[in-house]
């Protein structure tokens, strides 16, 4: 006889939780306020990007998930800010409702959906700066602790993202597995 979980519950519960979970708008201020920086981090390393978004300065970036809109200038300098402006040069609009299917979608290693509007030449730059530019997790790491625990830490990571990868390509059959990190 088949028995089911206490739990059962909150497995039908979460996926809805995650569609509908709405943070203080502190928070989402904050986090955005993050992540900018740590773009323009990455953004840093790597001098050709920063050429071809400084040429790209004062073009209006908007990027849209839900409720949520991030509006972004690049600066002469090649690197982004938060702005407010109405109107838009570019906007991308998440498609995917999901955060759980954006998240499964970049463990496999698929860019998320996106609905494209506006400039076509500044939507190929940062379409060239999605697909060039990766941060190097290893390298920074390094600096706080070193070369072989860097790179300790970082195989570690690597196998824990394929084995993730693994969980999410067998939870969704039909998919392909993205390269490792």
């Amino acid at each position: 006889m088949a028995t089911q979980s206490p739990f059962s519950w909150a497995a039908q519960a979460l996926p809805q939780m995650a569609v509908h979970f709405q943070p203080p708008a502190w928070v989402v201020d904050e986090t955005l306020n993050r992540l900018v920086l740590f773009l323009n981090h990455v953004l840093m390393s790597e001098p050709e990007a920063c050429q071809r978004l400084a040429r790209q300065k004062g073009q209006r970036i908007e990027i849209v998930w839900q409720a949520m809109k991030l509006q972004l200038q690049p600066t002469a300098a090649g690197l982004l800010e938060r702005a407010a402006f109405e109107g838009f040069d570019l906007r991308l609009t998440a498609t995917q409702d999901s955060p759980l299917d954006i998240v499964a979608a970049l463990a496999r290693g698929d860019k998320p959906k996106v609905r494209i509007e506006g400039d076509v030449q500044l939507a190929a730059e940062i379409n060239w700066l999605i697909d060039h530019v990766r941060w190097d997790a290893e390298e920074d790491l390094a600096r706080l602790v070193g070369d072989a625990p860097a790179h300790t830490l970082a195989q570690f990571a690597r196998k824990a993202m394929e084995a993730l990868r693994s969980f999410v390509a067998q939870r969704a059959p039909g998919t392909s597995v993205g390269a490792a990190v």
